[in-house]
C-alpha cells in the first residue's frame, strides 16, 4: 500500500551568526560592504547568503549587479532577525553588567573639533579608569556623527551642536568659543576686535555643509543683521578646521574657527585671534545617543565619564602617551 505523499517542508534551523551577516546585507545593499561590516570576504558573505536561503526554502535577496535588495520573504525574516539579534545583545550586556566586566571595545564618533583636539585627552584619563576597554574613534561632521549614531555603527557620539532628531539624547558637555582667525600678518592682527561690517568684505573661508561650527556661526552672523555664511565673501569650503587653518597660513583669507582648535598657532604666533565687536561667540559639545538601542556597561561607563568630566576646557589634562587608550582613526 502507496504512502500518502506529503510535502517536504525545509528545516529551518540557522544561527545568530548567519542573521547577523543577513542583516548587515540587507542594511548596506552590497555583500562586498557587508563584508568589511562583519569582517569576512565578500565570496564568504555570499556564500553563507546562498546556504541560508537553501535552508529556509526561497531567495531572501534580490541581487541586482552591484547591489543586493531584499525579498518579501527576506523583509518577513530581516524583522524577526533584528529582534533576536537585539534579545542577544541585550542578554549579552545584562551578562556583563552582572559580573562586572569593564574590558572589551566600544566604537564613537567626533566632530572634528571634539574628535581632533579634545576626546584624545579626555579618552586618556578614562583609560587609567579602564585599561581593559579599547576605544574605536571616528572623526567626521557633526551630521554624519548623527547619522551613523543613529545608524548604530556609534554607541555615542560627541558633536559640535545639539541635535534636534527626536531619537537622539543629548548631554551638554564643554564649551567653547568661536573667533576670528587670520594670518599673524593680515592687517587686523595687532587688533582685539573687529566690526562685522568689515568682515564681509574680506576672502573667507568657511567649513562644509553639515559642520557643527558653521551651524552654530550661523545664528550669530544672522543676529548681527547677515544672511549668515552667504552674506560672506566665501572662497573657499573646506571639510576639516586642520584644512581651514591651512588655507589661511597660505593666504587664502580669514575664517571663524574654534579656539580649541586655534591653540597651538596662537602659541608660535602663526595665527590671530580677533573676536567680531559686540557679537561673543560661543558654543557647546554634546554627547549623543540612540535612545531605542540598549546601552552597553561600556557605554554607559564612557558617557558618565563624558558626563562629569571637567567642563572647562583648559582643565583637560593632556595623559601620559602611554596611558592613551587604543584608538583607531577612520
Amino acid at each position: 500500500m502507496k504512502k500518502p505523499f506529503t510535502p517536504s517542508t525545509p528545516s529551518v534551523d540557522f544561527d545568530l551568526r548567519q542573521l547577523e551577516i543577513f542583516c548587515r546585507v540587507v542594511e548596506m545593499g552590497s555583500f562586498s560592504k557587508a563584508g568589511e561590516a562583519v569582517h569576512l570576504a565578500q565570496a564568504s558573505v555570499s556564500e553563507r547568503i546562498a546556504t541560508l536561503e537553501n535552508m529556509v526554502g526561497t531567495k531572501l535577496v534580490d541581487r541586482m549587479g552591484r547591489t543586493v535588495a531584499p525579498t518579501k520573504a527576506g523583509d518577513l525574516l530581516y524583522q524577526y532577525a533584528q529582534r533576536l539579534l537585539e534579545i542577544k545583545k541585550e542578554a549579552c550586556l545584562e551578562m556583563q553588567d552582572f559580573l562586572g566586566v569593564k574590558q572589551g571595545e566600544i566604537s564613537i564618533g567626533g566632530s572634528t573639533i571634539p574628535g581632533e583636539y579634545i576626546l584624545p585627552k579626555v579618552l586618556g584619563s578614562f583609560s587609567k579608569e579602564y585599561p581593559g576597554v579599547t576605544v574605536t574613534l571616528t572623526i567626521a561632521d557633526s551630521e554624519e556623527i548623527e547619522r551613523r549614531v543613529l545608524a548604530g555603527e556609534f554607541e555615542l557620539g560627541v558633536i559640535g551642536r545639539k541635535s534636534s532628531n527626536k531619537n537622539l539624547v543629548s548631554h551638554e558637555l564643554w564649551e567653547d568659543e568661536l573667533v576670528l582667525a587670520l594670518h599673524s600678518s593680515h592687517r587686523w592682527a595687532g587688533k582685539k576686535e573687529v566690526p562685522i561690517h568689515e568682515v564681509v568684505h574680506e576672502p573667507f573661508i568657511s567649513r562644509e555643509i553639515g559642520s557643527g561650527t558653521l551651524k552654530s556661526m550661523e545664528p550669530y552672523l544672522q543676529g548681527a543683521g547677515l544672511k549668515g555664511i552667504d552674506s560672506l565673501k566665501v572662497v573657499a569650503r573646506l571639510g576639516t578646521s586642520t584644512a581651514v587653518k591651512e588655507g589661511i597660513k597660505s593666504g587664502l583669507g580669514i575664517s571663524i574657527l574654534s579656539s580649541i582648535a586655534l591653540e597651538t598657532e596662537l602659541k608660535v604666533g602663526i595665527l590671530k585671534a580677533v573676536r567680531l565687536r559686540g557679537i561673543p561667540m560661543s558654543r557647546h559639545f554634546y554627547l549623543i545617543r540612540d535612545k531605542r538601542r540598549t546601552a552597553s556597561p561600556l557605554g554607559r561607563a564612557l558617557a558618565d565619564f563624558l558626563i562629569v568630566a571637567p567642563k572647562k576646557l583648559d582643565q583637560v589634562k593632556t595623559p601620559t602617551p602611554a596611558k592613551v587608550p587604543r584608538m583607531r582613526t577612520r
